[in-house]
C-alpha cells in the first residue's frame, strides 16, 4: 500500500514536471486560459458596448461590435431621466446599513452562543440556524403584513431590517467557524485582568475576527445589492427605490430606449467589479480562511 502511494505521488510529480517543461502542454494550457478569460470577460464587454449604442445597433446592425457612435449621453439619460443617481445612493445606503447590522448582530450573537455558558444556548443556536432553511420567496407575504401594520413601508428601514434578518443566520454560521478556534483561555485571562463581557468582546475577541468581518461583509453585500423581490414589493415610491427596481422602471410599456438601460446596468454592476479588483486579495484570503476554519 505504501509503495503504491509513493509511486502515485512520484507519477504526479513527474507529470507536473512534464507540463512545466513540455512547450506543447504549456501552449495548450495558455490557449485554454485565454479562451476561458475571453468567455468570462465577454459579458462585461457586451454590457459596456451595449450601454453606448442606439436601438438600431443593438437589434441587428451591430450587436457585438464596438459602437459606431459612442452615445455617452445614455449615461446622462440614465442618471437624470431615470434617476439612477438617486437609486444608486439608496442602494448604497441600504446595503451599507444592512452589512453593518449583520456584522454587529452576528458577532455578538456568536459570542453569546459560543463563549458564554447559559442554559438553552444550543437550542437558540438551532433556532437561529432555521433561517437557512426558509426561502426568501416564502416569507414575502408575512413580512409585508408585518411591515404594513408597523407603518414601515416606503422607508429605508423597509429594506434594511429584512435584509439584515435574512443574512443573520449565515453570518452567525460564518462567524462561528472563526470564533470557536479562538482559545477560551483568552477570555479567562481577560476576566482575571478585570475585563467584563463587553470589554472582552471588543478588546480581545473582535480584533481576532477580522477575517470573519470580510467574509460576512462580502456575503451580505452580494445578498443586498442585487436583491429585487423585496425592493419591488415593499417600495412603491420612487424616492426610496434601489437600483434593481429602478432599472426595471426604465422599460416602457410599448417602446423602450435600451441604451440608457444598458448604462443603468453598468452603473449597477461595475461598482461590484471595482470592489473585487481592489479587494481581491482580501476577499480570497477571507474565503480561504473561512473554508479552512469551517
Amino acid at each position: 500500500m505504501g509503495k503504491n502511494t509513493k509511486r502515485d505521488t512520484f507519477s504526479g510529480y513527474e507529470f507536473t514536471e512534464i507540463k512545466k517543461t513540455n512547450p506543447v502542454a504549456r501552449v495548450i494550457t495558455y490557449i485554454f486560459l485565454i479562451i476561458w478569460a475571453l468567455v468570462n470577460l465577454f459579458p462585461i464587454y457586451f454590457m459596456f458596448t451595449f450601454s453606448l449604442k442606439a436601438n438600431d445597433e443593438i437589434f441587428g446592425e451591430n450587436i457585438i461590435g464596438l459602437p459606431r457612435n459612442w452615445l455617452w449621453s445614455n449615461f446622462s439619460s440614465a442618471m437624470n431621466t431615470g434617476n439612477m443617481g438617486l437609486y444608486f445612493v439608496n442602494s448604497l445606503l441600504v446595503t451599507t446599513a444592512s452589512i453593518a447590522i449583520s456584522i454587529f448582530a452576528a458577532l455578538m450573537a456568536t459570542y453569546a452562543l459560543t463563549r458564554i455558558k447559559w442554559r438553552g444556548s444550543r437550542l437558540m443556536n438551532s433556532f437561529l440556524m432555521l433561517g437557512l432553511t426558509i426561502p426568501i420567496q416564502a416569507s414575502i407575504v408575512p413580512v409585508y403584513v408585518i411591515l404594513s401594520k408597523a407603518h414601515w413601508l416606503n422607508h429605508y428601514t423597509t429594506l434594511i431590517i429584512p435584509y439584515s434578518a435574512f443574512t443573520l443566520s449565515m453570518s452567525i454560521l460564518i462567524s462561528t467557524g472563526f470564533m470557536v478556534d479562538i482559545p477560551y483561555d483568552l477570555d479567562e485571562s481577560a476576566r482575571i485582568d478585570g475585563c467584563g463581557l463587553w470589554k472582552t468582546f471588543f478588546a480581545i475577541i473582535l480584533p481576532l475576527m477580522k477575517p470573519a468581518l470580510s467574509t460576512i461583509g462580502i456575503y451580505a453585500y452580494l445578498q443586498c445589492w442585487n436583491e429585487f423581490m423585496f425592493a419591488n414589493v415593499f417600495i412603491s415610491d420612487s424616492a426610496h427605490r434601489t437600483l434593481p427596481v429602478g432599472i426595471k422602471a426604465l422599460s416602457g410599456a410599448y417602446t423602450t430606449d435600451w441604451g440608457p438601460i444598458g448604462a443603468a446596468l453598468v452603473i449597477a454592476t461595475f461598482p461590484t467589479l471595482l470592489i473585487y479588483i481592489f479587494l481581491s486579495s482580501k476577499i480570497q484570503e477571507s474565503f480561504i480562511a473561512g473554508a479552512v476554519k469551517g
